[in-house]
């Protein structure tokens, strides 16, 4: 028997089905209008697996389920492409949606009595009423306590039901994000005021993220959708670390910006539109340049959207294997992995910088615990403000650089066309200077 001709012949054979999940960048299908019905087929695998984890006995249905789910989304996430250059950091963005929800269906999958809401004694069955009640199921009939009073009734509760526990990535009232840090809201709960605080919101930070993002395309090479590098080497090392870090505080604050002008949007169509509570939108960071140790920026600072899926994914599976020490390497890996492979869609390659950044922060925060062990005192202060300085600004720029390398500040994330800064403020700037130098 021939075995090295069974081993190519294998190996072969699972190539070419990889690279039909993941082809090349070359051989991706260029996304048009046409393509997005298709595409969001893909997603209907998903949806039923999100259906069935509100359902009893539906565990072994939904692990035979997973499979397909993961190659529809592999698909969708990594076989369509952009291919104009400055839209391509939106591969990247189809992509971290796609490994979010491929998180999210191994979560679904891997939770063998599913999923309930903190006002349920099961999933589907609220508090007061017997699981074994034929009238108790979400698909059988509509519970005044499973909707909100204003919500609208076009879609059937079930879809509803799905999609709410597919989207709802903190877990907010849900089993699975009871023990997510909730910051306190400023804002005011009444429904009309709450709106207009969260509209002023969105426009604060959309112009943020566009005078941002202008600025980053200032830097040298960094406007080119082709990438370039933060660290400038034409110029002495003195100023290029100046300007290096000057592009990585930008990039920092355009994520901050972006995530909150997302999320601002997101309640407003949520809130505004659809009726539901301004309580289910409550702030999505706090303040993440005030925090004074490692733990405290991630664990509450720091936005918790990915949590539940960097647990399901590194968190869990490290606890089994090392204990609370192996569940937060894990967790942190996992961030790195998910950062890192989504930015593969973009087509540049990979670049594991970003993996070991973020995996490295998962022993920084164990050391912090060390650190309390050995002294008795929790790293914090203005001490602790310079630590976690150090390791995001000073630390985190060969991972920010490893992104820009790729295209990432050369994409268009806010269109010349609505850019208040590229469209008012550089203009006025460059006449104001020209009148300034013209009179001199």
């Amino acid at each position: 028997m021939d075995y090295r001709r069974i081993y190519f012949e294998v190996w072969n054979a699972t190539n070419a089905a990889w690279r039909t999940m993941i082809p090349e960048p070359q051989n991706r299908k260029i996304v048009t209008w046409q393509d997005a019905p298709v595409m969001l087929m893909h997603l209907v695998p998903l949806l039923f697996q999100a259906y069935l984890v509100r359902r009893p006995d539906t565990y072994l249905i939904r692990l035979l389920l997973l499979p397909s789910v993961v190659v529809c989304l592999l698909r969708v996430s990594f076989g369509y492409m952009f291919t104009n250059p400055h839209l391509n950091v939106y591969n990247w963005a189809i992509a971290l949606l796609g490994l979010f929800l491929i998180a999210r269906s191994l979560d679904f999958a891997f939770t063998p009595e599913g999923h309930k809401k903190l006002t349920e004694i099961a999933p589907g069955v609220p508090r007061g009423a017997s699981p074994d009640s034929d009238d108790s199921t979400l698909d059988r009939t509509e519970k005044p306590a499973h909707r909100s009073p204003t919500a609208p009734t076009l879609l059937p509760l079930w879809f509803r039901d799905a999609l709410e526990i597919l989207f709802t990535a903190r877990g907010l009232g849900w089993d699975f994000g009871k023990d997510v840090y909730v910051p306190r809201d400023t804002r005011p709960q009444a429904r009309g005021p709450f709106l207009r605080a969260t509209l002023l919101s969105f426009f604060k930070h959309f112009l943020l993220l566009d005078l941002q993002e202008s600025l980053i395309k200032c830097v040298p090479g960094l406007s080119s959708p082709y990438g370039g590098s933060i660290f400038v080497a034409s110029i002495p090392p003195p100023q290029r670390y100046a300007v290096s870090t000057f592009a990585h505080v930008l990039t920092g604050n355009s994520f901050i910006s972006g995530f909150q002008m997302v999320y601002d949007l997101c309640t407003l169509v949520d809130v505004g539109l659809l009726g539901h509570s301004p309580s289910a939108w409550p702030p999505i960071m706090e303040n993440p340049w005030a925090t004074d140790s490692l733990h405290g920026f991630w664990a509450k600072r720091w936005h918790q959207i990915f949590r539940r899926i960097f647990l399901v994914c590194g968190g869990y599976p490290g606890y089994f294997v090392g204990g609370r020490v192996g569940m937060v390497l894990g967790t942190f890996a996992a961030s790195g992995l998910y950062h890192e492979l989504a930015i593969y869609a973009m087509g540049r390659g990979l670049d594991h910088r970003v993996t070991i950044f973020f995996a490295l922060q998962g022993v920084m925060v164990i050391l912090e615990k060390v650190w309390r062990v050995a002294t008795g005192r929790r790293v914090g202060g203005w001490w602790g403000r310079l630590w976690c300085y150090f390791v995001i600004i000073v630390l985190g720029q060969p991972a920010i650089d490893a992104w820009h390398v790729r295209g990432l500040a050369g994409g268009m994330v806010i269109f010349p066309i609505i850019s208040p800064t590229r469209r008012i403020l550089f203009p006025l700037l460059r006449y104001l200077w020209s009148l300034s130098h013209g009179s001199s």
